[in-house]
C-alpha cells in the first residue's frame, strides 16, 4: 500500500494504541500522526517495561495520552469507545521475568487483553483490532523457516500467555465477530527501543553495550540463527493489517530479509558503532532452559495477502538505530 493510500485510510480516523509509550507503539504513533490520524495513547508506565515519555517527543501536542492500565475495566471501557482502529501492543515482554513472576505475567498478558476485548465487545464491536503477537508461541522449531502452520509449543510462561492472548483475539472474532488480527513479531529492533536492561531481549542491550564501548557477551557458540525486523517495517505491517478486511481472524508471521547468526549481528553492530567488542560465554542456567536454538520465520503469508516484506537491511537498520541512540542516549540509558 502506497503512502498516499495509507493516508487515505487513516486520515481523520480515531486510533487507540495500547502500550503507546513503548518501543513499537510510539513509532506507530509517530507514523499515524504523519498520516493525519486522531491518535490516543494508553500506557501505564510499569517500571522496566519500556514506556518512555521521550518516545513521543515531537508529537506531544498532536496525540492524547492516557496513563491507564488495560486491566482497569472502567478506564478501558471509556478509551475504546468510538475508536476506528485499536493497535493492541501493551504487555510484559520479558521471558526471564515471566519465569520469575508467572502470576504477574498472567495478569498483564492474559487478563489485560481479555479486559480490552470485553470492553470492545460491549462498547465498540466495530473497531479493527490488531494484536502484537510473538514468534515465541512456536517454541523450539520442528522445521525452518517457521510458517503459520507450525505447531505451537512455547517454552516459557511468557510464550504461553502470549499464545493465550492471541487466542482470545481470534476467539472474539470467531464468536462475536470482532475484526481482530495478530502479527507474530520476531526480534524487532530500532529507535526508541528499551535498552536499560537485557531482560526484554538481546538486541537493544547489545546496541547499548556497543555504543558504550563495552564487551558484549554472546551466549553459546554464537552460531544460532535469528531474523531481525527493523521497527519501520513492523509499523508498516501493522498499518497494512489494520487497513485490510482480508486480515480479520488471521495470524501473520513477520520476519527479516534473511536469517543472521548472532555473531553476524554483533559484527554488523560493532561496525556501525565503531566501538565495543564481544566474547562468547556459556549459557546461564536460567537462559539455557528456555533457549530454542536457531529460529527464523517465513513471511510468505503476509507477503501474499498484503504484499508486505521487509525493506530495511540489518546493516542499514543498525546504522539508523545506533545514530538515534548516540544522539539521545541520556533519555534511554
Amino acid at each position: 500500500m502506497s503512502c498516499a493510500k495509507q493516508t487515505e485510510v487513516y486520515q481523520g480516523k480515531k486510533v487507540l494504541i495500547t502500550g503507546g509509550l513503548g518501543f513499537i507503539g510510539s513509532n506507530l504513533a509517530h507514523k499515524l500522526v504523519e498520516l493525519g490520524a486522531d491518535v490516543t495513547l494508553v500506557d501505564c508506565l510499569i517500571p522496566g517495561q519500556g514506556g518512555n515519555l521521550f518516545n513521543i517527543r515531537g508529537i506531544e501536542d498532536k496525540v492524547r495520552l492516557s496513563i491507564a492500565d488495560i486491566r482497569d475495566e472502567s478506564s478501558v471501557s471509556c478509551l475504546v469507545r468510538e475508536q476506528d482502529h485499536i493497535f493492541n501492543l501493551a504487555g510484559q515482554v520479558s521471558h526471564p521475568d515471566s519465569m520469575r513472576y508467572p502470576l504477574v505475567d498472567l495478569d498483564i498478558n492474559c487478563r489485560g487483553h481479555l479486559t480490552l476485548l470485553e470492553a470492545c465487545r460491549r462498547n465498540n464491536p466495530n473497531a479493527k483490532i490488531v494484536f502484537a503477537g510473538t514468534r515465541q508461541v512456536y517454541g523450539k522449531p520442528a522445521y525452518l523457516p517457521l510458517d503459520e502452520q507450525h505447531p505451537l509449543h512455547p517454552v516459557d510462561i511468557n510464550g504461553i500467555h502470549k499464545q493465550a492472548a492471541e487466542c482470545y483475539h481470534l476467539l472474539y472474532h470467531n464468536v462475536y465477530g470482532l475484526r481482530t488480527a495478530s502479527l507474530r513479531l520476531t526480534n524487532t529492533y530500532g529507535p526508541r527501543q528499551l535498552v536499560r536492561h537485557n531482560r526484554a531481549g538481546f538486541t537493544g542491550w547489545f546496541v547499548r553495550q556497543a555504543i558504550d564501548g563495552k564487551e558484549i557477551e554472546v551466549f553459546g557458540d554464537g552460531l544460532q540463527s535469528r531474523d531481525f525486523t527493523y521497527v519501520d517495517d513492523v509499523v508498516n505491517a501493522f498499518l497494512l493489517t489494520g487497513a485490510s478486511e482480508k486480515t480479520n481472524g488471521q495470524v501473520f508471521n513477520l520476519g527479516g530479509e534473511r536469517p543472521h547468526t548472532l555473531l553476524d549481528f554483533v559484527d554488523i553492530l560493532l561496525k556501525a558503532c565503531r566501538s565495543g567488542s564481544y566474547k562468547i560465554i556459556p549459557f546461564p542456567t536460567e537462559r539455557r532452559s528456555i533457549d530454542i536454538g536457531s529460529v527464523y520465520s517465513s513471511y510468505d503469508k503476509i507477503k501474499r495477502v498484503l504484499n508486505w516484506s521487509p525493506t530495511i537491511s540489518l546493516a542499514e537498520g543498525l546504522r539508523r538505530t545506533v545514530e538515534y541512540f548516540k544522539q539521545n542516549k541520556n533519555h534511554y540509558w
